[in-house]
C-alpha cells in the first residue's frame, strides 16, 4: 500500500526505528501532549503543558504518581534519568499488566536481555550486572505465569514527574522493484562503506554519549553528503542500490519511519530496515511549510502535507531537500524491523524511548488516555523525535490497522520504568556515599 493511500490515517509520523537524527543531536525536554505531524507539533493542537492527564469516561489512572517532592536526584545532569529524579512506584503485583501483554513482554525481554547485560546504560540507572539475574530467569520462565516474573524480579520506578507522552509508528508499504526501469527510478541505498560513526566520549569525558557521523577527507573528518547532493547523484555508480522505489515522496516518508516494505512487481514483498544515517540534522518539513503559510486551515495534517507536495512538485522537492537527513537501508530476511538494540521490534510490545532516561531493553508500564497503549512494553528502539523523560513511541507493526492505530496515537498519561530489584537502593546509597 502506498503512503499516499495511508496519510488520512497517519496523524503521527515519528522518526523512529533506528534514529534518523544523529545520536548526540540537541536534546530537548519531554514534549507536552499534542498532535504531531512530520515530527513537529501542529499549531493550536497543544494543550496546557502543566495539565494533568485526562482519562476516558472519567476512569481513574491505573496508578498514582509520586509527588515531585519525593523525587531523589542521583546526579546533577537533568538530561539523563539520574538528574531528572527517581522515586519508587507501586508494587508491580498491584498493577494490571494484562496476561497477553505480559506474555509478549516476557518474550521480547528474553530476546534482548543478553544485550542489556552487556550494554552500558546511558541513563545511569543500572549496570549490566544488575540485569543478569532476571535475564537468566527469563530464559525458562513459563509464559503462562509471565506477570509473576515481572513482580518477582523488578521494582517499579517513576522518572521525574512520571507524566508520559506517547506516539506511534509502523512499517509502511510502498511500491518498489529490485531492478531499475522506467517506472522505478528512486534509489534505495545501502550504507556506504565510507560513512563513519565517531563516539566523541572516547576523546573527552565532557562529550560522553555524544556522537557524530561523517567521512574522512585526507586527515580530516568532514560531513557526509546531504540529501540534496545524494538526490543529485553523489552516490550513483557505486553499486549501493539495493532496490528502487516508484515514488520519491513515498520513499521520503518511509525514511522518516526508518523501515518499511516494498511491494514488488509480481506480488512479492521486500522488507527493508534502517542501516545508517548520513549524520545531518533532521528537519521536519511540516513545521517549515506551516511557518511559510503553505498549508491552508485544516490541511496541516499529514494528508495536507502530501497533497501540497504533489500539487507543487518543484517547490515540494526543494522543501523535502531542506531535510538534509538521509537514511540508508538493508534488506531484512528474518524477523524485524530491527530496533536500536539490533533485535527485532515486535508489534504492540516494543516501544522506542530516549536511552538517556530508559535503559534499552527495560520493561516500561504505560497508563495512557488512549487506552489501547495501556500495559507493559519493552524499550527496544530509539527515535530522532523521541527525546526526554517519559517520551515513548509505540510500535504497531505493518498493515492498514497498524497505520490507523499508529496514526491516532498521540496521547498523554503516566509511565513507570521497571528496574531490577535493589537498583534504587544502590543508587540512593551511591548518592549518600559518592566516594564508594
Amino acid at each position: 500500500m502506498k503512503i499516499g493511500a495511508l496519510v488520512g490515517a497517519m496523524a503521527v509520523v515519528s522518526a523512529c526505528s533506528m534514529s534518523i537524527i544523529p545520536q548526540g543531536a540537541v536534546r530537548g525536554q519531554a514534549p507536552s501532549p499534542a498532535t504531531q505531524q512530520d515530527g513537529e507539533w501542529v499549531t493550536g493542537a497543544r494543550p496546557d503543558a502543566a495539565a494533568q492527564p485526562s482519562y476516558k469516561n472519567g476512569a481513574p489512572p491505573l496508578f498514582r504518581p509520586v509527588d515531585s517532592a519525593q523525587l531523589v536526584r542521583i546526579g546533577d545532569d537533568p538530561s539523563r534519568a539520574t538528574g531528572a529524579g527517581i522515586a519508587s512506584g507501586p508494587d508491580i503485583a498491584s498493577l494490571s499488566l494484562g496476561e497477553t501483554k505480559a506474555v509478549a513482554a516476557l518474550q521480547s525481554f528474553r530476546t534482548s536481555c543478553s544485550s542489556l547485560v552487556r550494554r552500558e546504560d546511558s541513563s545511569g540507572l543500572t549496570r549490566g550486572v544488575d540485569w543478569q539475574l532476571s535475564c537468566d530467569a527469563a530464559q525458562n520462565w513459563p509464559a503462562n505465569d509471565a506477570a509473576r516474573f515481572f513482580a518477582s524480579y523488578f521494582e517499579a520506578v517513576q522518572i521525574g514527574e512520571g507524566k508520559a507522552f506517547a506516539t506511534g509508528y509502523f512499517e509502511p508499504q510502498i511500491s518498489g522493484s529490485r531492478v531499475r526501469n522506467a517506472r522505478y527510478q528512486v534509489p534505495v541505498y545501502r550504507r556506504p562503506d565510507n560513512l563513519i560513526d565517531v563516539d566523541l566520549g572516547l576523546f573527552s569525558e565532557a562529550l560522553k554519549d555524544k556522537r557524530v557521523r561523517g567521512k574522512v577527507d585526507g586527515t580530516k573528518l568532514v560531513p557526509f553528503e546531504d540529501r540534496a547532493r545524494i538526490d543529485d547523484g553523489a552516490l550513483a555508480g557505486q553499486g549501493l542500490e539495493i532496490a528502487w522505489a516508484e515514488d520519491y515522496i513515498d520513499m521520503f516518508f518511509l525514511q522518516i519511519q526508518g523501515s518499511g516494505r516494498l511491494a514488488l512487481p509480481g506480488g512479492d514483498v521486500m522488507r527493508i530496515g534502517y542501516a545508517g544515517q548520513n549524520g545531518h540534522d533532521y528537519t521536519g518539513i511540516g513545521k517549515v511549510m506551516r511557518e511559510r503559510g503553505l498549508l491552508a486551515d485544516g490541511k496541516t495534517n499529514m494528508q495536507g502535507i502530501v497533497e501540497w507536495l504533489r500539487a507543487n512538485p518543484q517547490e515540494g522537492m526543494k522543501i523535502m531537500r531542506e531535510n538534509k537527513s538521509y537514511v540508508f537501508f538493508q534488506e531484512l530476511t528474518g524477523p524485524g524491523p530491527l530496533g536500536a538494540m539490533g533485535h527485532p521490534v515486535v508489534a504492540r510490545t516494543s516501544v522506542a524511548a530516549d536511552r538517556m532516561f530508559v535503559p534499552l531493553g527495560a520493561p516500561v508500564f504505560l497508563d495512557m488516555a488512549h487506552d489501547v497503549a495501556d500495559g507493559l512494553w519493552v524499550a527496544q528502539d530509539t527515535g530522532g523525535a523521541i527525546k526526554g523523560a517519559n517520551r515513548f513511541d509505540t510500535f504497531w507493526g505493518a498493515g492498514e490497522q497498524a497505520a490507523q492505530i499508529a496514526g491516532g496515537m498521540s496521547s498523554n498519561g503516566q509511565a513507570l520504568l521497571f528496574l531490577p530489584k535493589g537498583a534504587v537502593a544502590r543508587l540512593v546509597a551511591a548518592r549518600r556515599n559518592p566516594g564508594q
